[in-house]
């Protein structure tokens, strides 16, 4: 048990992504002394006792009788985007730490609000955007910092899902295929993933962006199955992303990005290896040509994404994102769906 209590409250509703993963990482967090349990549904109780064990104090289906009991310091938000920004302001009311499931919104400006909000109360807001704690993605992020590109000149990503998950119908009748509901399709949910490490490595903002989203799959749905992206940075440089439900089974994963003084790929899915994701290249002449990461490939995952805000939120670690890195990133996906629906390219806000 933690010197000092420090309770969670998990904040979810029917439909609640990822609750076995938070529930076994809050479970597996010796800093969380007790998770309370907020669903009006109640549909996650089951799996919230069998998982928690007796680290689970309470379950309740009443908002104002969690704060009230449980005083959280922390609330775990997993909810329809559309349902998400009340709850996380009243949660914020009661001076919680918030991490939260993304896209946590279907409008950008809902979130900006949130995240003043939180900035002002000195309280972090964390997004579930947990591929930047992955070891090999840490290096890639100091090799760039360390000046190994030198400018940038040029990213290209994507992200491949599989389309079987789309042919259900369960599938057609939940959040995650309803705009209204979901904010997005795939870009939201999952290539949003990608498209934050590609700002998270390079430290460059996206300006301006460009280009498609729609259905090429065919099923019934009201969120977008592929969305092709064109990007401007900061500093000129140009970029693409590929996102999208193409497969059969399985990922397709890269983020590729060229400078002046080299380049680096992360391939996590297919084009890399187990062993080896993360490649680069130095211009200067390295004597050993292309150099392949051979470093930890554990700690990844929502474990240790929720064990590193824990901390972060009693002051031992530095905050793993800020609410203002995630609503830029949340800012240029809203942006490029107005674009690709008005055929244009549109400049991002800041």
């Amino acid at each position: 048990m933690p010197d000092s209590p420090f309770p969670v409250a998990v904040i979810t509703g029917s439909g609640g992504a990822h609750l076995e993963a938070y529930f076994s990482a809050l479970r597996d967090t010796p800093e969380c002394s007790e998770v309370v349990v907020f669903d009006a549904s109640g549909e996650s109780f089951a799996s919230a006792r069998e998982i928690l064990g007796e680290k689970l104090s309470a379950v309740f289906k009443d908002l104002d009788r969690t704060l009230a009991i449980a005083n959280p310091d922390m609330a775990l938000v997993s909810l329809e985007p559309v349902n998400a920004p009340p709850l996380i302001e009243r949660l914020l009311e009661a001076d919680c730490h918030i991490l939260t499931e993304k896209p946590a919104c279907i409008r950008a400006e809902d979130m900006a609000r949130l995240v003043e909000k939180a900035e002002a109360a000195k309280l972090h807001l964390f997004f579930a955007l947990s591929n930047r704690g992955i070891p090999a993605v840490k290096h890639m992020k100091q090799l760039i910092g360390e000046g190994l590109l030198g400018d940038l000149y040029g990213a290209e990503v994507h992200f491949a899902a599989d389309q079987t998950r789309l042919k259900s119908e369960s599938y057609h009748q939940s959040w995650f295929a309803d705009r209204a509901r979901a904010g997005g399709g795939h870009l939201t949910w999952l290539g949003i993933h990608w498209l934050d490490l590609l700002t998270h490595v390079t430290g460059r903002r996206i300006t301006e962006v460009s280009g498609f989203a729609g259905i090429v799959g065919g099923q019934p749905l009201k969120v977008e199955d592929s969305a092709a992206m064109t990007m401007r940075f900061d500093n000129g440089a140009f970029g693409t992303m590929t996102s999208g439900y193409y497969l059969d089974k399985g990922y397709h994963s890269h983020i590729r990005l060229w400078g002046s003084g080299g380049w680096i790929e992360y391939a996590e899915h297919l084009g890399g290896t187990t062993k080896e994701p993360l490649r680069w290249y130095s211009n200067a002449g390295a004597k050993d040509g292309i150099i392949s990461y051979n470093g930890p490939s554990e700690q990844r995952g929502y474990t240790p994404w929720v064990q590193t805000c824990v901390k972060a939120c009693l002051g031992q670690v530095p905050a793993p994102i800020t609410g203002r890195e995630a609503l830029q990133v949340l800012r240029t996906i809203f942006t490029f769906y107005q674009a690709a629906e008005k055929g244009t390219v549109m400049k991002v806000a800041t």
